[in-house]
């Protein structure tokens, strides 16, 4: 395990370093990887910190609004780039690709904004499982596999990157930074794209982020689970007031783990499940039924793609 206050203090002066006086564009999503990041950066640069918020259209209901108010103490820059992420999806399917057109698409806003400014580096909160996924073939991270050849920085500074996710809550601990943040589930990068099976659309992200929303209001205060949300897996045939539908399938996972290397899933009551199925398919009229992901990791990995 870490030893959170020396980690800090080398994870501070790393930073001062590395950035050798310059300033530094910050991917804050609001996860605790990068919320960590942002608190070891604005003690080791202070002003010369230039966090950045990109709004992918792909997150989760009412995550946005909730990310201005947790950082409202830093001078957070929120960048609204849905229409963007949409066009550079348009007609991917391969879950690969999907990551490599997402980690390419963040990358070229931080340099246009960037150059802005004349930030010189870019910190972002990889950590260790994403190394060794992506160098592993399981999935390439957006931050790490997904990310082009051709970066317009002088350097890359990632402080947490060989750390473990349960090591970095320690840390977020340790830096006093509020509760929700130290224990907030973890989100994917390319966010509810990979909750989505095929192409990315805009109607498709619609009937997830509401059953994603769904998923998370009946199982994580009675479960408290690592990890759950709703996933767009296909299509199917359902009634609805006698009609017959030819709708979404959407399934629920949620998940127990300690460092997402491996996972098992949450046994959920009857009565919990009922009442997801009943919500999502009564809130949601394109969804014509819903299942529910009790596959352990491995076989299969947390998120779907």
């Amino acid at each position: 395990m870490v030893n959170a206050e020396k980690f800090i203090a080398k994870a501070i002066e790393d930073i001062k370093e590395k950035s050798n006086g310059k300033k530094v564009v910050m991917a804050l999503s609001g996860g605790v990887d990068s919320s960590v990041c942002a608190e070891l950066a604005k003690r080791a640069i202070g002003e010369n910190l230039m966090p950045i918020y990109v709004d992918t259209g792909l997150m989760r209901k009412g995550e946005t609004k909730r990310i201005k108010e947790l950082f409202s103490d830093l001078n957070l820059l929120t960048i609204d780039a849905g229409d963007e992420f949409f066009e550079a999806l348009s007609g991917v399917t391969d879950p690969e690709e999907k990551r490599k057109v997402i980690g390419a698409k963040f990358i070229r806003i931080f340099e246009r904004e960037a150059k802005k400014t004349g930030a010189a580096y870019l910190l972002q909160g990889t950590i260790y499982p994403d190394i060794i996924e992506s160098e592993g073939g399981i999935k390439s991270h957006h931050n790490v596999g997904g990310l082009p050849y051709d970066i317009d920085f002088e350097g890359l500074i990632e402080p947490l990157i060989d750390l473990y996710k349960d090591e970095v809550r320690e840390v977020a601990g340790a830096l006093e930074l509020p509760v929700e943040i130290q224990h907030r589930m973890p989100f994917p990068g390319p966010g509810l794209s990979v909750r989505c099976i095929g192409e990315v659309t805009k109607e498709k992200i619609a009937v997830v982020r509401e059953a994603n929303a769904i998923a998370e209001e009946e199982i994580v205060e009675k479960y408290s689970p690592w990890q759950c949300f709703a996933a767009v897996i296909g299509l199917g045939t359902g009634v609805k007031g006698d009609v017959r539908l030819h709708g979404w399938i959407v399934s629920v996972r949620a998940v127990y783990s300690r460092d997402a290397m491996t996972a098992e899933p949450v046994e959920i009551s009857w009565e919990t499940m009922h009442k997801i199925a009943t919500r999502i398919t009564a809130e949601i009229p394109e969804v014509a039924r819903v299942v529910y992901d009790i596959t352990p990791k491995p076989p299969a990995t947390i998120e779907y793609e």
